[in-house]
């Protein structure tokens, strides 16, 4: 049962990377971005693309601890 589980994770991680590998493939055309008056030199499509999946994978974990911080606090307070 442990190597059916190890297994399955190894072919889960596969699929990921192949997943990430086509998109970074297909999506080579450059894009140029302006935010806040500032201009990105010309980017591929999936550069923009993975930077914005990590900035959310990042702050999603961030909020859900200050939520939980907030929570425990108003919870001794009471």
């Amino acid at each position: 049962m442990h190597k059916l589980k190890k297994l399955v994770l190894a072919l889960l991680v596969l699929a990921v990377v192949a997943i990430f590998l086509i998109f970074t493939l297909e999506n080579q055309s450059p894009v140029s971005l302006v935010f806040l008056g500032y201009n990105l030199p010309n980017i591929p499509v999936s550069v923009l693309m993975v930077a914005a999946l990590l900035i959310g994978a990042l702050i999603g974990p961030v909020l859900a601890v200050v939520l939980l911080w907030r929570g425990r606090y108003r919870q001794k307070r009471s």
